[in-house]
């Protein structure tokens, strides 16, 4: 594993001497040891980017020329995805069918089809309409790359968060300092490899470990001219604070504490398979997930005591079994964060329908059990705060309007379902949701490239993914001439 950093094209020792321990969450033991950034080395990756795009050939290649590079690094990826996968079951916990599809599969796809179908048809440089006044003119739009780009991902998604930020940074013609989550830098470090084997020039990615200082470097360095991060909105807040100082670009993808609505006419059997994903996937640790549970009056006890009945079935343990289905928490103190929010659940009144221990027999690891509460109203602690754990509530309504009053009074607006045998009411109910994508009936397609990944309210600013997740990256430029006369 990297006992190094990944500056100007080059594998580098630290500055500093201070190390952290990589644990493998499943069985609390070190996998590897990285160095711990100091803010001379960021200083030191954040003017390799600087120089890489002021003086360096990547801002002026053809979108054709990064393509082929691009394309080379998925290749590369494409190989290693047996190696990935295994690192992310261990670095970041995951069960191995969420890091063969999820984690690592979807993710190297989402980057191919940037490479292959959206960077050779983007229009970095677009016609305007002409324009009669005192003359006539001509102009056209350009679309240019924003300079280096502050890359901040966030520890449950590593590779995922990693490549869709690096992806549409990259096919702009950015360079980057990419700084993974403390806990799970492993996979950036193998990203460094893979754009060094691509052919990647020195300096258009730069990799750097690092906590607080270095993400405090990173947002209020004036070198920098945007920050993408991902993570809580409580670190967002402070992300945008420190960037409003330079006045850089931010793009934020925060929490969520999404809203599954469950209607009367609903298929409940499809509806469960949602709500479990919501609540076990990960172990919970996903900022989209539905962990708001939504459910016509009429529906709520038959659909509860469905889920319940289904998590006596949810296996709970090594994510390196194929078997398992769900695995650990990240750390000691994101286990200890959960433990604390179902106290305050149940000190509030609401009711444990399921779980809010330790599984038995895990000795080892970050386990917490699958969890359900009921008797829940929107105002409580639980109804508003993201856990980031295998957490869901159940909250009853009574017609629409009800529904859509309830998902809405939120702080948050990443993601959201809707439910119901009427695909018409479904829909009309799912453009009143004030959030950033819902699922009707499930969605289809699985996760496409091409849909805007992003929040309302506190859920963050901008978006990622495909076209929308390139434009992030860009600056727009306006150029005119005057019309010769005939």
């Amino acid at each position: 594993m990297a006992d190094q950093l990944y500056i100007e094209g080059a594998w580098v020792d630290s500055d500093g001497t201070a190390t952290v321990d990589i644990v493998d969450p499943a069985t609390e033991k070190t996998i590897a040891t990285v160095p711990q950034a100091t803010r001379t080395d960021v200083v030191r990756a954040i003017a390799a980017a600087r120089r890489a795009f002021d003086a360096g050939p990547w801002p002026r290649t053809t979108p054709r020329e990064r393509a082929a590079v691009l394309l080379r690094m998925a290749d590369i990826m494409e190989r290693r995805h047996p190696e990935l996968v295994d690192l992310n079951v261990r670095e970041a916990g995951s069960v191995r069918a969420l890091a063969e599809t999820i984690q690592v599969g979807i993710p190297i796809k989402h980057f191919r089809d940037l490479a292959e179908r959206v960077l050779p048809s983007f229009p970095f440089e677009e016609a305007m309409l002409p324009t009669v006044g005192a003359g006539v003119g001509q102009g056209v739009v350009l679309r240019e790359p924003i300079g280096v780009a502050g890359l901040i991902s966030a520890y449950n998604f590593p590779f995922l968060l990693n490549l869709h930020k690096l992806g549409p940074a990259l096919a702009a013609g950015c360079t980057t300092v990419l700084k993974p989550a403390p806990a799970t830098p492993l996979e950036a470090f193998v990203l460094a490899e893979i754009a060094e084997e691509a052919g990647l020039p020195p300096g258009v990615l730069n990799v750097v470990t690092g906590d607080v200082d270095a993400g405090h470097e990173l947002t209020t360095n004036p070198l920098v001219d945007m920050i993408s991060f991902t993570g809580s909105d409580a670190v967002g807040r402070r992300v945008a604070e420190q960037a409003a100082g330079t006045l850089k670009k931010v793009v934020l993808e925060l929490g969520g504490k999404s809203a599954n609505i469950v209607c009367e006419d609903a298929d409940l059997t499809k509806v469960l398979r949602s709500i479990l994903f919501g609540m076990t996937v990960h172990a919970g640790q996903g900022c989209a997930l539905l962990t708001r549970t939504l459910v016509q009056r009429s529906r709520h006890d038959e659909l509860v005591g469905m889920i319940t009945a289904t998590l006596d079935h949810v296996k709970v343990g090594d994510p390196a079994d194929p078997s398992t289905g769900m695995g650990p928490l990240i750390s000691a103190a994101q286990r200890e964060k959960v433990e604390a929010l179902i106290k305050t659940g149940v000190a509030e009144g609401a009711q444990l329908a399921y779980g809010g221990g330790r599984p038995a027999g895990l000795n080892a690891g970050f386990y917490v059990e699958p969890t359900l509460f009921t008797g829940v109203d929107n105002s409580m602690t639980i109804a508003r705060t993201e856990f980031f754990g295998p957490v869901g509530v159940v909250i009853p309504f009574d017609d629409d309007d009800h529904a859509v009053a309830i998902a809405n009074d939120s702080p948050y607006g990443l993601s959201g379902g809707v439910w119901s045998g009427d695909p018409a009411r479904a829909y009309g109910i799912a453009r009143r949701i004030r959030t950033g994508q819902v699922s009707v009936n499930g969605g289809g397609g699985g996760l496409s490239p091409h849909g805007p990944f992003g929040g309302y309210k506190q859920s963050g600013l901008g978006r990622e993914w495909g076209r929308f997740g390139l434009d992030e990256y860009l600056e727009h430029k306006t150029v005119t001439w005057p019309v010769a006369a005939g």
